[in-house]
């Protein structure tokens, strides 16, 4: 394992951003991995001096990837992952599918990402009615979830992380929950994939969806979507392509037999370069290690959280260890967040804020000299 050869110090070296930036956004846009930038580089290379003439191995290339994102889930077979554009897709593409009826409903948390209130509100028009769960004391409450979901649920969709709070979702629990109600489990895994380890075999998770360019450290454009095999055949084939069927290169031949896995999503031509990329970064965290990145994150935030407390900060994200995450929220009294945000930017250091609190995300990479010195600077930050 390539942490156990390195250690932090060598593994930082993976990551160009460090010679300019003390970065902690990654629930944001990350920056990318060397490995990342090289697959990138080399794909348009190839591309520019080429042509085509290396396709295959670019699609082999695709293949090899595939295999380690089902690596990265557990999945039962690399034909369980597609590759879609992003997160809204993967959601869409669910959420579509699903062959509803009039009085069904969905429960979601109600201080979910866009990404997964949009494709649920949109299905309106056909009767189904979008159910929100508060937020209390900070948490989910998975008495909450329960009190909204009823024999007409057909959907529990929730963030693994919660994007502006940092609260981990509980997903054994509320998978349980959902295979004990009759409904299926939708994650947005994009807060926590490639932080905390996942195992889709054994969590009872239906669906998931995730882009690469939070802290799986890839491109914008390239994600994933896992659907367990067993509900496939309950959806209503969406997106469909020329690339959806099983003989998908035949192209003078019509023969309408869809692909009988969740590679029926990938309807045309992928975004190669973006997968490439993806698959250079996960194939590094893989070999970091997913439980060496979740102790190290959680140490890190653990730190910062302390060095805000003393400064009198109240630090809005629970700190549970079942329920920490990569994210930190911060409540800053007295203070103009974004002005904060922007005297970061100009020492050096780059944080974000949402929901009019300072939110701060460190990957593995940091280091705890970069968190005092953050710790520091907020200290002496100017008052609104």
């Amino acid at each position: 394992m390539l942490f156990a050869v390195l250690g932090w110090s060598q593994v930082r070296s993976f990551f160009p951003v460090t010679q300019r930036w003390a970065f902690f956004d990654h629930a944001a846009v990350a920056p990318l991995s060397k490995p990342a930038q090289e697959a990138l580089i080399e794909y348009a290379c190839d591309l520019a001096e080429h042509g085509d003439v290396h396709y295959r191995q670019w699609t082999e290339r695709v293949e090899q990837v595939r295999q380690l994102t089902a690596r990265l889930l557990n999945a039962g077979s690399p034909q369980e992952v597609a590759f879609v554009k992003n997160t809204s897709e993967g959601i869409g593409l669910i959420a579509e599918g699903i062959r509803w009826r009039a009085g069904d409903n969905v429960v979601i948390p109600q201080e979910e990402y866009p990404a997964n209130v949009y494709p649920w509100l949109n299905l309106a028009e056909r009767g189904v009615e979008v159910r929100f769960v508060p937020t209390v004391n900070r948490r989910i409450r998975i008495e909450d979830v329960a009190a909204r979901i009823d024999r007409r649920t057909r959907v529990l969709s929730v963030s693994w992380v919660e994007f502006s709070s940092g609260f981990r979702n509980d997903l054994m629990a509320m998978g349980k929950l959902c295979r004990d109600q009759g409904c299926l489990f939708f994650v947005d895994a994009i807060q926590g994939l490639g932080v905390f380890p996942l195992d889709v075999r054994t969590t009872p998770i239906d669906f998931l969806a995730a882009d690469g360019h939070k802290w799986l450290l890839a491109p914008e454009g390239a994600g994933i979507l896992w659907v367990r095999p067993e509900v496939l055949q309950e959806l209503r084939p969406v997106g469909v392509g020329w690339n959806s069927v099983i003989n998908a290169e035949d192209f003078s031949t019509i023969d309408f037999r869809l692909k009988p896995h969740t590679g029926r999503y990938e309807s045309g031509s992928l975004n190669m370069a973006g997968v490439h990329a993806l698959g250079a970064s996960i194939e590094l965290l893989l070999k970091i290690g997913i439980e060496n990145i979740a102790k190290r994150v959680l140490g890190l935030t653990d730190r910062l959280c302390q060095g805000l407390r003393e400064l009198g900060w109240d630090v809005y994200s629970s700190r549970h260890p079942e329920e920490a995450s990569g994210i930190v929220s911060v409540e800053v009294r007295g203070a103009d967040v974004r002005e904060l945000v922007r005297h970061c930017r100009a020492h050096g250091i780059v944080v974000n804020q949402r929901a009019g609190r300072l939110r701060i995300s460190p990957h593995c990479y940091n280091t705890e000299e970069e968190l005092d010195r953050l710790t520091e600077l907020l200290g002496q930050a100017p008052k609104a």
